[in-house]
């Protein structure tokens, strides 16, 4: 797309009907699945019960994704904005809660020097905070025997920042000739180790144990978002035990899923993954996104992508569920990309952050993309439980879009994450056939990504009356109105 003239994308709020809104689809040729009216709530696929394979039952089709929190304390335990977040998810209606939110197993592999970070030390945390989760629950919904909690375990790989929020210290597993040079890495960066790489997964093993012992029914090992577990599935220049072929690249997964079988067996594992990812893209004229050039040659630092680094090539996508489904997993979250450097494809906004660029297309056209790769992995993969991402920028049109794609099986549940930050009883009110609260709707601000950039805690400042008090917000409104 030229950037000469930056376009002028409608908001979702100018579209009043599905009439408006179908007929500005088809000006862009994006292919939404959408219904024209709601079902009542006791026929609606959004309040029919998933029965996984073991046995445990999830009392809806809402999901709360994970998200990572900027307001721990420096040894990783929550704070009361944790807790104040924590409880709005159990409040949110939803029945499975996908890890609330990303917690480190090491502290070199923080995000940030304030993200969650367990260890034995602070185990009774995380006990309490599923506590809270199961009281704030059955306090407003009577019953928690359907509700199925998990725990994202994570290390952030080349975006660690664990010390200063404002310093990175990235631990690569390679070089990408794009994103070395994007965050400032010399050729002379040195790479993880084979040796680390064996002391960390022995450290994604003791996290597990730890969050069966505090009650969790599942761990995620996140292979998404350009972090960690992510990079190892693009890591075909690295050499040793883990690049290079698909079995060493996939060694980092199975390895854990070994290990957490033996020292904590019944506790079930799941994966949220970047299913595609893109070419890093940059600012161009008018602050568009443009793609990085590669000077004619194939892009080979990506996954599930294809040798232009800007479609989606699933074929390795699709031999990794294989391999999860031969391991014993089924339930995976499907997102994309990266927040770092195609959040376009990853979370589609019509605000970029104060570090971000103009959207390249309309962010409809990413929330059709990931939905329609979410549709061709259930179609291949029907025994997977699947998650799908990317609704928080339909906004009135969610419920429309999400109550299709259950009734198509074009996924299993639908997740919302950024969405529940300003409005968290979404779905409870979805449910209940309740009319939406437009003044809570996310309008995809992103001021939840700028106020971490730039050292914040993160939260919904534009429409969170608690988040609006606090002295951030004014002080993000300053940073954004000198970008």
């Amino acid at each position: 797309m030229s950037t000469k003239h930056k376009p002028k994308y409608k908001r979702v709020a100018q579209l009043k009907t599905a009439g408006d809104l179908k007929a500005y689809l088809q000006s862009l040729n994006v292919d939404l699945p959408l219904d024209e009216t709601l079902m009542a709530p006791e026929q609606s696929p959004f309040h029919k019960t998933f029965k996984l394979n073991s046995g445990r039952v999830v009392g809806n089709r809402f999901s709360i994704l994970p998200m990572e929190g900027w307001d721990g304390t420096a040894d990783g335990r929550p704070t009361d904005f944790t807790k104040r977040r924590w409880k709005n998810f159990a409040i949110s209606g939803a029945k499975l809660l996908w890890g609330c939110e990303a917690v480190a197993v090491a502290h070199e592999g923080r995000a940030n020097p304030n993200q969650l970070l367990i260890h034995k030390n602070n185990l009774d945390e995380y006990k309490k905070l599923l506590d809270l989760l199961y009281v704030n629950h059955q306090e407003r919904f009577g019953k928690t025997d359907d509700l199925v909690i998990g725990l994202q375990l994570t290390h952030s790989g080349r975006f660690c920042k664990p010390n200063d929020k404002k310093k990175m210290e990235p631990m690569i597993l390679y070089k990408h000739p794009f994103l070395n040079k994007k965050f400032g890495l010399g050729d002379d960066y040195p790479v993880m180790t084979d040796e680390y790489i064996d002391r960390l997964i022995e450290s994604f093993i003791n996290a597990s144990v730890m969050a069966q012992q505090a009650g969790y029914h599942f761990v995620d090992i996140k292979h998404c978002h350009g972090y960690l577990g992510h990079e190892f599935l693009s890591a075909r220049t690295r050499e040793g035990r883990y690049g290079g072929s698909f079995e060493n690249r996939t060694r980092f997964l199975t390895s854990i899923v070994d290990g957490i079988k033996s020292a904590a067996p019944g506790l079930e594992i799941s994966v949220r993954l970047s299913a595609f990812d893109w070419v890093p893209f940059k600012k161009g004229d008018d602050s568009m996104g443009v793609p990085e050039q590669s000077n004619g040659t194939a892009y080979n630092y990506g996954f599930g992508c294809d040798s232009s680094g800007t479609h989606h090539d699933l074929s390795e996508t699709f031999r990794f569920l294989k391999l999860l489904e031969s391991l014993g997993i089924q339930l995976v979250c499907i997102t994309a990309g990266s927040p770092y450097y195609n959040p376009h494809i990853q979370r589609p906004a019509l605000f970029p952050p104060s570090d971000g660029y103009q959207p390249p297309e309309d962010p409809f056209a990413g929330v059709a993309r990931q939905l329609q790769v979410t549709a061709e992995i259930k179609k291949a993969f029907p025994g997977l439980a699947i998650v799908g991402s990317a609704y928080s920028y339909l906004q009135e049109w969610l419920p429309y879009v999400g109550q299709n794609v259950l009734n198509n099986d074009m996924a299993d549940f639908v997740g919302l994450g950024r969405m529940v930050l300003s409005y968290p009883e979404m779905p409870d009110d979805i449910l209940q056939g309740r009319t939406l609260k437009r003044d809570q709707i996310c309008r995809t601000f992103s001021d939840c990504t700028t106020a971490p950039r730039n050292g914040m805690l993160s939260g919904c400042f534009p429409l969170d009356d608690f988040y609006k008090a606090l002295p951030e917000a004014a002080q993000l409104k300053e940073i954004k109105a000198e970008k």
